[in-house]
């Protein structure tokens, strides 16, 4: 009986030995974890992630956040200008249908810098230096050429910036995307220096990632969307040009054809 009892004890003294060395084991487990859990960044706010991510994740982020800027300025500089032009355009077409001569027209312009101003300017100045002869077909070929010289520069004028957006709506998303792929990178990086795989190490590396994507998408969407807006307003505007010029070329041909009648009538 007592070589038993000596063996039911030392059982129960290794069982207790090995319930031990588990409690230190986890105990040191804790522990070593402790630090890593410390270091983690604790603000997951999106300004918090860019404070944590990567020099280079940091510079693609600023330079979305100033693409998305400069759309945004393009957007509203080019929505006054073109609302400013289009009304002029508006007032000049009124103003064309109600002339009665390209004279009086060029009068009514004065010293305005707008395109259907120079577009009256521009075929006065052809009507005198052609000595007034408006009927000819040489005339009428001079005359559409200056018209479109003037419509194409006011286009181009109207234009700048819209190819910026263009830009940085095809380019945005995949800047995001490098940053991405970089700071994702630099994620795995950690994640093999720490010797764990645990998400709470994960998670704040990739989520910085991210961010750099999301940042590219918010910065191409909106630019999308104002080019394709600015394109169609500049469509319009365009068609009012042509609208200025075809009433101009019609005044020319009723100022002809007036000429032409004072002239038979002279001869009877």
């Amino acid at each position: 009986m007592t070589g038993r009892n000596q063996l039911i004890a030392a059982r129960r003294q290794l069982a207790m030995t090995s319930a031990v060395i588990v409690l230190l084991g986890l105990t040191a487990t804790s522990a070593a974890a402790a630090p890593d859990a410390a270091s983690l960044p604790r603000d997951l706010s999106p300004w918090g992630m860019f404070q944590n991510a990567d020099v280079v994740v940091k510079v693609v982020m600023v330079g979305l956040a100033a693409a998305s800027l400069a759309a945004w300025t393009v957007w509203l500089a080019k929505s006054i200008e073109l609302h400013r032009e289009l009304a002029l355009a508006r007032g000049r077409l009124r103003s064309l249908e109600s002339d009665s001569s390209l004279e009086q027209a060029e009068t009514d312009c004065g010293e305005a810098s707008d395109a259907v101003a120079e577009m009256i300017r521009t075929v006065g100045r052809e009507a005198r230096l052609s000595s007034g002869v408006v009927q000819s077909a040489e005339f009428k070929e001079r005359v559409l050429l200056r018209l479109e010289r003037v419509e194409a520069a006011a286009a181009r004028r109207i234009g700048i910036g819209t190819g910026l957006l263009a830009t940085i709506g095809a380019t945005a998303p995949f800047v995001g995307l490098f940053g991405t792929v970089w700071g994702i990178m630099n994620a795995f990086i950690g994640i093999s220096e720490a010797h764990t795989t645990n998400l709470a190490v994960v998670a704040p590396g990739i989520a910085e990632a991210l961010l750099a994507t999301a940042l590219g998408l918010v910065a191409a969407i909106p630019a999308v969307v104002i080019y394709n807006h600015l394109a169609w307003r500049i469509s319009g505007y365009r068609a009012l040009l042509g609208d200025a010029a075809a009433q101009i070329v019609l005044m020319l041909g009723r100022e002809g054809t007036r000429a032409t009648t004072r002239s038979v009538r002279a001869v009877r």
